[in-house]
């Protein structure tokens, strides 16, 4: 088996009474994604800071986090030679142009000027940003800038890239173009780690995700295995307040489970046949049958309820 190039056990971080990560344990391995979902104040970016060596985990005598088996804590900027980051904000400088704000990157990492310029025009062509070469920051979409940003965060050639948010607020274009970049890169040996909200973006990027609530792991595992094992396979989304009403005073057979926690009901079965049968009784309109995905095992694990953080 390959050997992890994360390891974290049994780590805590607190800032003054409130816990931002309690016990977390977890592996990441090579040329593989790994995924932290959870709502705003799960601790999901608290721990990505503890693994590149911006925030300190609380020391305990079994707390350790390894990142190719150095610790962030003492090795931050070994670490940060193996690793490119991506924030969640944009942080471009929008004086320089694209090619100014790269080259100054490389820079940093003492890389010679003939490679610098080298991979520039490999990741503006690998981006779809080669036009924009000689462009002001100002002058771009949002989407540009993020592809930007992954370019900028790949230039030093990176073991792992880790990536806060990577497609908020991004149309469904671009985000699709990124996901595919993305699997080009895994493909090639690179290992992710990233932090969204992107349901859909964790299903199709994620090898492995992790579930995290008030800091807490709740579950971990392969996607589609926690489909399998944690929800059912189809669900009956009502769209229509009335016609949700309705639905819950009629006989509901014990192969369905409703779900009623936030605003219309939901009703989830193993057996397609039994929601078609419900269907039935609720006329040609209103509602969505569907499968059921890892939004609905998200919600279901987590709840539907704003907290606090949101």
């Amino acid at each position: 088996m390959a050997e992890s190039i994360i390891k974290v056990l049994n780590v805590n971080k607190s800032y003054g009474t409130l816990k931002a990560v309690r016990n977390l344990n977890f592996n990441v391995l090579p040329s593989t994604c790994f995924g932290f979902l959870g709502p705003n104040g799960a601790g999901k970016t608290t721990m990505m800071k503890m693994i590149y060596g911006k925030a300190l985990r609380d020391v305990t005598s079994d707390s350790q986090i390894k990142v190719f088996g150095l610790d962030p804590d003492k090795y931050e900027l070994n670490i940060k030679f193996l690793s490119g980051v991506v924030p969640q904000e944009d942080n471009l400088d929008e004086e320089l142009n694209v090619w100014q704000n790269l080259y100054i990157y490389g820079n940093f990492y003492g890389m010679h000027r003939n490679v610098i310029c080298q991979r520039i025009d490999e990741l503006l062509k690998f981006f779809e940003l080669s036009s924009k070469k000689l462009s002001k920051i100002r002058e771009l979409s949002g989407g540009m800038k993020r592809r930007l940003l992954i370019a900028r965060a790949l230039l030093h050639t990176p073991r792992l890239l880790i990536l806060d948010e990577p497609t908020t607020g991004l149309d469904p274009q671009v985000r699709h173009l990124i996901w595919e970049k993305l699997r080009q890169l895994k493909k090639a040996g690179l290992t992710i780690l990233l932090t969204t909200h992107y349901m859909e973006e964790a299903f199709q990027l994620c090898d492995t995700i992790l579930i995290m609530d008030h800091g807490e792991k709740i579950i971990e595992g392969q996607p589609g295995t926690l489909l399998e094992k944690y929800i059912e396979a189809y669900v009956i989304e009502i769209q229509d307040e009335t016609l949700g009403e309705i639905a819950m005073k009629m006989p509901i057979p014990d192969s369905i489970r409703p779900d009623c926690s936030h605003g219309n009901p939901l009703f989830y079965s193993e057996s397609l046949n039994a929601l078609k049968s419900l269907t039935s009784r609720l006329g040609s309109g209103g509602y969505y049958l569907r499968q059921s995905n890892l939004e609905d095992l998200f919600l279901k694990l987590t709840g539907r309820a704003l907290n606090e953080q949101q």
